[in-house]
C-alpha cells in the first residue's frame, strides 16, 4: 500500500540550499533512514513528508486511508500530566514504564526537563500508533526524528524491537548506528543540496558513498585536465584575442583554480595539540554518595581514582544518578557523603545535556572568541576544523539547526583545551559524520575522559571500562567497556539449566593450551579466510557501482555486501584472537 508519494521537494534557508528535487514513494513495509550533516535539512524533510510543513517546490500526495504519525524534534505537548498527555489504558502504562517515566506519571509536563518531555512525546506517538496486530497497522507511516535521544540503553533496545515490528512504513532520523543496522533497508542521504538513495542498510550506505566520492574525484580530475589543455592552447594562440576567446581563457582559469567540493566530512578533529599535561593526581572520589533534599539516595560508597589517560563510561537506567555523578566530579556542588579531590594540573571541560547558553543574535565566530576580544585567525582555524567555514562563521546562531548548535556547544568546550573531559550524552542531535570524527579525535586525545551515553557504538569506540549505576544505590566499575558489561549481563541472565555445562573454576583456570604449530596453521587459515572475504567484498562493491539505477539489483548487492562486512569483521576478530594466543 502506498502511504506517501513525494515528487520534486525542495527547501532552503538564507544563503543555503537544503535539498532539491527529492522524489520518493513510501509504502507499507518500507524502512527508510535519512542521514546527512547537521543543518542539511533532515528534520525539514521529515516535517514535509508528514504534511506539517510546506516546501518551496514539489508535490506531496498521501495514499487513500494512509495515516501519518510524526515525532518531531521540538514536539509540543499539552499542559497536563504525563498520563493525560500520553493516554489512558494498559498500553499507555506499559510504554510509560518502558521509557522510564513511571515515577513522573502524575507530574505536570510543563515542569519536566527537556529530555523528559522528549520521552513523553515519544510515548505519545507510540501509543497513537499502537502495539501492532491491528487490521490497519500497515496503513500507518511512522516518522521518527531522533527517537533514541534521552533513552537509557535498555529503553533503546526495547524501542529498536518495537519499531522493527511495525508493519507500516517507517522514516527515521537517528545517530544510533545499531538501530540503523537493525531496522532500515534503504537510506536517503542529503549532501550539499542533493539527495542520494542507497539500497541496503548502514554498511551498504557507507560503501556506496565511498564509491561516489571516488567517482567525483575522478570526474573532477578529468575536467581540470581538459581545462588545462584548453588553457595551454589558448595561451599559445595569436596575441590579438577577441573578447570571446578572452572569456574562454577566464573560464579555463576558473576551472583550473577551482577547488573541488570536499567529500562529506573527511579528516579528523585535530584539536588536542595544545592540551595541558596532567600530573599524577587527576580526580579522586572517596566514599562519595548523594541524595537531593526530600528525595531518596541515588548512590553511595563510590571510590574512583582516575588516571591521566582514563577512558571511562557511565551506564545505568534513567534517574539512577549518572548526570549527578558527573556534576559531582565537576565540583558543581558538594556530595552529601564523602569527598571529591581534584589534582592541581586539572583543567576540566564539561559538555552537559543542556549545553552552554547561546545568544541567538550572536555570530558563530563571536561566540568562540568570547566577549573580551575580537576573533582572530586562531578562532577561524578552529571553526574550520569543526566545519563552520566560510559564511557559516558569520552566521547568527539563530540560523543554526539544533544539531549545529550542539556541535558549536561541543566546540566551545574543546576550545578551552581541557585535559579532563566530561561528556553527558554527547551524541544527542549530532550527525553520524561528526560522531565518527569525534571518536577518532578521542582515540588520540591525551587527556582523561568520562562519558555518559546511551549510544552503544560510541561506547564501544571510546571507553575501556564502565561504571554501572544500577538504580539500587550501588556503583560498580566493570572492565572491558560496554562489551564487557553486556557479556556480564547476558551471563547473569543464563537460566539455571544452562549453568551446569559451564566448566568448574579449576577447569576454567587451566585451559588446554594449543601447540605453536597448531596455532600457526590456524593463523594461516584465518588469513586465507580474510583474503577470501575481502575479495568477495571488493567484487560486490564493483557490482554495486555497475548496478546503476537497477533498484532490485542494488537491493540484492547491498544485502550481500552487508553480509560480507559481517563476515570480514568475524574473520578479523578470529585472526586477532589467535594472534593474541600465539603471543601469550
Amino acid at each position: 500500500m502506498i502511504l506517501v508519494d513525494a515528487a520534486g521537494l525542495a527547501a532552503s534557508r538564507p544563503g543555503r540550499q537544503l535539498f532539491a528535487d527529492v522524489s520518493l514513494t513510501l509504502s507499507s513495509g518500507d524502512r527508510l533512514a535519512v542521514v546527512g550533516l547537521n543543518g542539511c535539512g533532515k528534520s525539514t524533510l521529515l516535517r514535509a513528508l508528514a504534511g506539517v510543513a510546506t516546501t518551496e517546490a514539489g508535490v506531496l500526495r498521501r495514499g487513500r486511508g494512509a495515516r501519518v504519525v510524526l515525532l518531531d524534534q521540538d514536539a509540543p505537548l499539552p499542559a497536563r500530566t504525563v498520563r493525560s498527555a500520553v493516554g489512558e489504558g494498559w498500553e499507555a502504562e506499559a510504554v510509560i514504564d518502558r521509557i522510564g517515566m513511571t515515577q513522573w506519571v502524575e507530574s505536570d509536563v510543563a515542569k519536566l526537563s527537556g529530555g523528559q518531555v522528549k520521552r513523553v512525546a515519544l510515548a505519545r506517538v507510540l501509543v497513537e500508533v499502537g502495539p501492532g496486530g491491528g487490521p490497519d497497522d500497515d496503513a500507518v507511516l511512522l516518522i521518527l526524528d531522533e527517537p533514541t535521544n534521552h533513552l537509557d540503553l535498555d529503553a533503546v533496545a526495547w524501542l529498536e524491537d518495537r519499531i522493527a515490528a511495525h508493519r507500516g512504513g517507517l522514516v527515521l532520523v537517528t545517530h544510533d548506528r545499531h538501530v540503523l543496522d537493525r531496522v532500515t533497508t534503504r537510506i536517503l542521504e542529503l549532501d550539499r543540496g542533493r539527495a542520494h538513495v542507497h539500497e541496503g542498510g548502514y554498511a551498504s550506505y557507507l560503501a556506496a558513498r565511498s564509491e561516489r566520492a571516488e567517482r567525483d574525484e575522478s570526474a573532477e580530475a578529468v575536467r581540470r585536465n581538459l581545462a588545462r589543455r584548453e588553457l595551454t592552447w589558448l595561451r599559445r594562440g595569436a596575441p590579438a584575442r577577441t573578447s570571446k576567446p578572452k572569456s574562454r581563457v577566464a573560464a579555463a582559469n576558473a576551472i583550473v583554480g577551482h577547488r573541488a567540493e570536499t567529500t562529506v566530512r573527511s579528516g579528523e578533529l585535530p584539536l588536542h595539540g595544545d592540551t595541558p599535561r596532567l600530573g599524577d593526581k587527576v580526580v579522586e572520589l572517596h566514599g562519595v554518595g548523594h541524595r537531593f533534599e526530600h528525595e531518596s539516595r541515588l548512590f553511595h560508597g563510590v571510590d574512583l581514582l582516575l588516571d591521566p589517560r582514563e577512558r571511562l563510561g557511565v551506564v545505568g537506567p534513567n534517574g539512577a544518578g549518572k548526570s549527578t555523578l558527573l556534576d559531582l566530579i565537576a565540583r558543581r556542588f558538594p556530595p552529601a557523603e564523602g569527598r571529591v579531590e581534584t589534582g592541581p594540573t586539572v583543567r576540566l571541560g564539561y559538555h552537559d545535556q543542556a549545553g552552554r547558553g547561546l545568544d541567538p543574535a550572536q555570530r558563530v565566530r563571536d561566540a568562540v572568541s568570547g566577549p573580551t576580544r575580537q576573533p582572530d585567525w586562531h578562532d577561524a582555524a578552529l571553526l574550520e576544523r569543526f566545519w563552520f567555514d566560510g559564511d557559516a562563521q558569520w552566521a547568527p546562531i539563530a540560523t543554526l539547526s539544533g544539531g549545529e548548535r550542539r556541535r558549536l556547544q561541543l566546540l566551545l568546550v574543546l576550545a578551552e583545551r581541557p585535559n579532563v573531559l566530561l561528556l553527558d550524552e554527547p551524541t544527542n542531535d549530532l550527525d553520524l559524520d561528526t560522531l565518527r570524527s569525534l571518536e577518532d579525535f578521542l582515540d588520540d586525545w591525551p587527556g582523561a575522559l568520562i562519558v555518559v551515553s546511551h549510544d552503544r557504538a560510541f561506547l564501544e569506540r571510546t571507553v575501556a571500562d564502565v561504571v554501572v549505576i544500577d538504580g539500587d544505590h550501588a556503583v560498580e566499575r566493570v572492565p572491558g567497556g560496554y562489551a564487557g558489561w553486556r557479556e556480564r549481563r547476558q551471563a547473569a541472565s543464563v537460566p539455571a539449566t544452562a549453568v551446569r555445562s559451564v566448566p568448574t573454576a579449576h577447569q576454567a583456570a587451566t585451559p588446554r593450551r594449543r601447540s605453536p604449530s597448531t596455532l600457526r596453521h590456524l593463523l594461516q587459515q584465518a588469513e586465507k579466510r580474510m583474503r577470501e572475504v575481502e575479495g568477495r567484498r571488493h567484487a560486490l562493491a564493483s557490482d554495486l557501482t555497475a548496478a546503476g539505477a537497477d533498484h532490485q539489483r542494488l537491493a540484492e548487492v547491498g544485502a550481500a555486501l552487508a553480509v560480507a562486512d559481517t563476515d570480514l569483521a568475524e574473520a578479523e576478530e578470529r585472526w586477532l584472537s589467535l594472534s593474541e594466543e600465539a603471543d601469550s
